[in-house]
């Protein structure tokens, strides 16, 4: 574990994908991993996952040569997240760094 960036449950980086691209609407690829503080290589695979479960959208445009990858968050992502996620972030919440450090 790096010391900057702790461990982040799997279900607390679904919910800060979705909750990202809600509030800024749609990213492209580079600036949602950045936002989220992901790792693209190690983390595509939640993306592709949230995508096949129409958690969030993607589209490919075209600028210039370069192909962008845009992720926008679907209603049913939005419905999940408010139905799901922050219940279970409620009765769940993160951890604290200061939490961590009174723990046995």
């Amino acid at each position: 574990m790096s010391g900057s960036n702790p461990y982040r449950d799997r279900i607390y980086i679904i919910k800060d994908i979705i909750l990202t691209l809600v509030q800024y609407g749609e990213l492209n690829q580079t600036a949602l991993v950045s936002f989220c503080g992901l790792n693209l290589k190690k983390h595509k695979s939640i993306l592709e996952e949230l995508e096949s479960n129409n958690l969030i959208r993607s589209e490919e445009r075209h600028l210039g040569k370069r192909i962008i990858t845009m992720y926008k968050p679907s209603p049913q992502g939005i419905e999940f997240c408010k139905t799901i996620l922050d219940p279970y972030e409620t009765l769940f919440p993160r951890k604290k760094k200061d939490q961590s450090k009174n723990e046995i």
